[in-house]
């Protein structure tokens, strides 16, 4: 089965995504987001995300076999996020994916959620052709729930994690920091809005485990929750001087804090396992900050930077069923239907209970 028909689930925070693949070929990318429903909150609520994927999955499936011109029964098999993420809006995806596979008599694939975003930069659709990726290349993940550091030597076999955030993942802190400054939820695009006209050198916020004493244990390692709390600290003092706070400045100079951490740590690990590639991947990759410095400075350093295009970079569906069809194609077989729902898979673990 040299380009199977696979489709992908992937539920394991806030989006329902829906994606259908032939082989490396894309051919639906369906997305059902409940961020409005967690906008009231300031930011994602367990139990309401997995009562929206569950209102969301038929209608997301059926919408994406119809752009794909294709039926149920035409798949060669089914694929599933397993983790990690939200265990309950998991869950939702996971019982979803083995009702199909087992209605349908498909074999199933239950895979990794974060491996997944690296499986998105393979996929080719009508406006976006891509080379295949070379190997060994280091991955930056960054998104709401996830900031991790990956030394990627085979897609489907060998993924090593160098680091990963200790506390806040990036996404969040750029969340808590909007709030502080009075701007709605997510704070991602919201901060990138506030910080035009900005001066990212205006106020010097500090850089997480960037100190020499902090790089021996925690070299390819992230902390925000010091960065978030130093913004904090910084709008209270002017605020008890009766000063205005200059949200472009607040905002720029955050937001090149958080850049400038995960620019260095991502090329000191190209530099250390000499990989001269890095790729970006997850849904905070959409801020153009991030991604102009990244391309500068890699440029700089003689790394080669690949970058999905930014409708793969948010959690969806076609990553997690791009995976899928590249282990299909490697000769691996199914999952059994033993697994479930694991908010803490580890990287290293690509499928879970193969065959």
């Amino acid at each position: 089965m040299n380009e199977p028909l696979v489709l992908g689930i992937e539920s394991s925070c806030d989006e329902t995504g829906i994606g259908i693949v032939r082989g490396r070929r894309l051919l639906s990318n369906t997305i059902a987001s409940s961020m409005d429903e967690h906008a009231r909150y300031g930011g994602v609520i367990p139990e309401v995300a997995a009562r929206a994927h569950l209102e969301a999955l038929q209608p997301s499936i059926e919408k994406a076999l119809a752009e794909a011109r294709v039926t149920l029964d035409d798949l060669d098999a089914i694929a599933v996020t397993s983790g990690p993420g939200l265990a309950g809006a998991l869950m939702v995806g996971v019982g979803a994916a083995k009702g199909l596979a087992v209605s349908l008599n498909k074999p199933l694939y239950a895979v990794n959620h974060l491996v997944g975003h690296i499986a998105a930069d393979i996929l080719a659709s009508p406006d976006h052709e891509t080379e295949p990726l070379e190997y060994p290349t280091i991955a930056l993940l960054v998104s709401g729930g996830h900031t991790s550091l990956l030394h990627v030597r085979d897609l489907t076999t060998d993924v090593e994690l160098l680091g990963e955030t200790v506390d806040d993942a990036a996404g969040e802190a750029f969340d808590k920091v909007a709030r502080l400054l009075g701007l709605p939820y997510p704070g991602g695009p919201q901060i990138d809005r506030a910080a035009v006209g900005g001066d990212p050198a205006a106020i010097r916020f500090p850089r997480g485990l960037s100190k020499a004493s902090d790089l021996e244990k925690h070299r390819y390692d992230f902390s925000f929750s010091g960065l978030k709390t130093a913004v904090a600290r910084w709008i209270e003092r002017a605020e008890a001087n009766g000063e205005q706070i200059p949200v472009a400045d607040v905002a720029a100079s955050f937001r090149e804090a958080v850049v400038d951490v995960l620019v260095t740590k991502a090329l000191a690990a190209c530099e250390d396992r000499g990989v001269p590639r890095l790729l970006l991947g997850g849904g905070v990759i959409a801020n153009k900050r991030l991604r102009e410095v990244a391309l500068r400075r890699a440029d700089a350093a003689g790394v080669t930077v690949r970058i999905p295009p930014l409708s793969l970079c948010t959690d969806n569906g076609a990553m997690i069923a791009g995976l899928a069809a590249e282990l299909i194609a490697s000769g691996r077989g199914p999952s059994t239907l033993a697994f479930g729902a694991d908010s803490t898979l580890p990287v290293t673990e690509i499928q879970v209970s193969s065959a």
